[in-house]
């Protein structure tokens, strides 16, 4: 039987020429996470990434280890058990307020007001437990739907009457600014007390040694369940997965990772609650983000918003949504503020707060132009920021060299999202 050869396939001809299907090299499907075995294989798929722009949180690491380096060198208390854990419980209440940036930035939008509404929440305790005596957490779970409603209004504002988001969250920033110094009134401090909830948010430690170890061991191993189910799913539905060896290798990395800061912190005081804390919101909110619709409808607002609009989503609603998200958490970060310095006063929500905010979700990763970033970012970005304020702080630097010291990493941040979008446009990933 003889073959067309005006309809004949590939397939067709590599079986009548045995020799060519033996020297054929199988395609590869562009698809896969790691599209070849072994270590090459990684080193082969690092460099892929890197040329399409594909820089993840790479850079933003990199720079963590550097910064660390520079300032252990100049100081030796830097990388001491006590700095690194209050590093990470000061982080906490910036990171929060950041977590809610990051789902607006994911948008490809901007809120200015996340700092004022912090100051809100702080002060909407105090007045409302301290000044008129109601039941702490009663004041608590208030103080944290202002920001709620805040963010609802500013969304509310943006998406359904058009006024551009930067316009609106503006004119918040100066509105709840000024609602904040209202109910302070003339006193203008109300200090909390020193043993109720909102105070223990970061003076409250966990001083078994268990905690910290069992907490290492939930994250790890909840990172390796995920993982791997995530696999076994991807694997029955015929989609590419990872290797169990790569899945297993950054379990293990992660372990590592973690039980190294569960050493550092029973060589202090013991595991913070707010750390617990910031950690169950990142899980939480990164879950809402990657595995569940309306995660996948923020993401496809930041890419297309007529894209979005066709294909069903309600624009107006996620939007709505993700301004009060971010109120939420500008109010939850404002309790954690307001609990550090034990007070709520007027200059609650001002200073550096709002660019140390934005700042941390960009300088984690998350793309100003929307569609790109994880709840992760902030905690990454915030941690650099932390970081270089109190490795100055150790060799007593004043402020405005912080700000242009923090500017400037801001600005190189900015800088590489850019050139990697561009990057990843030339690659034609974007």
């Amino acid at each position: 039987m003889s073959i067309d050869k005006t309809s004949a396939t590939p397939e067709d001809h590599l079986v009548e020429n045995p020799e060519a299907a033996a020297k054929a090299v199988t395609a590869v499907d562009p698809r896969l996470l790691v599209r070849e075995q072994g270590f090459a294989g990684y080193i082969t798929e690092f460099k892929r990434k890197m040329k399409a722009g594909d820089l993840g949180s790479i850079p933003v690491v990199i720079g963590l280890i550097i910064i660390w380096a520079i300032f252990a060198s100049l100081n030796s208390n830097f990388l001491t058990a006590g700095n690194l854990s209050d590093i990470s419980v000061a982080m906490v209440g910036t990171g929060m307020i950041a977590v809610g940036i990051v789902f607006v930035l994911l948008l490809g939008e901007i809120d200015l007001s996340v700092g004022s509404v912090s100051g809100v929440a702080g002060a909407t305790f105090a007045v409302l437990n301290v000044t008129h005596g109601m039941n702490e957490w009663l004041a608590f779970v208030l103080a944290i739907l202002t920001g709620t409603v805040a963010g609802a209004i500013h969304g509310f504002v943006f998406a359904r009457i058009g006024v551009p988001a930067f316009a609106v969250t503006l004119a918040g920033l100066l509105f709840w600014n000024g609602f904040m110094l209202k109910i302070l009134g003339d006193n203008g401090t109300i200090n909390l007390d020193s043993e109720g909830v909102v105070a223990k948010l970061t003076s409250y430690y966990f001083t078994d040694v268990a905690a910290a170890y069992a907490l290492a061991v939930v994250v790890t191993a909840g990172f390796f369940l995920s993982s791997f189910l995530d696999n076994r799913r991807r694997e029955a539905a015929g989609v590419p997965s990872r290797p169990l060896s790569e899945t297993i290798a950054r379990t293990v990395l992660l372990a590592i990772i973690a039980f190294a800061v569960a050493v550092i912190y029973n060589q202090y005081k013991g595991l913070p609650l707010a750390v617990v804390i910031f950690v169950g919101v990142l899980l939480l909110t990164d879950f809402v983000l990657r595995r569940t619709s309306y995660g996948r409808k923020i993401f496809a607002l930041g890419g297309s918003v007529e894209a979005s609009r066709r294909a069903g989503i309600n624009v107006e609603m996620v939007r709505i949504s993700v301004f009060a998200i971010s109120g939420t958490f500008a109010a939850i970060g404002g309790l954690f503020i307001a609990s550090k310095i034990a007070s709520a006063n007027q200059g609650a929500g001002a200073g550096d707060l709002l660019m140390n905010a934005i700042a941390a979700a960009v300088i984690g990763g998350t793309s100003l132009f929307g569609g790109r970033g994880r709840t992760w970012n902030a905690l990454l970005g915030v941690l650099v920021i932390v970081s270089i304020q109190y490795g100055l702080a150790l060799e007593g630097i004043a402020s405005p060299v912080q700000y242009m010291i923090t500017g400037g990493v801001l600005l190189a941040t900015v800088v590489i999202d850019a050139i990697t979008r561009k990057t990843q446009k030339t690659a034609g990933r974007a």
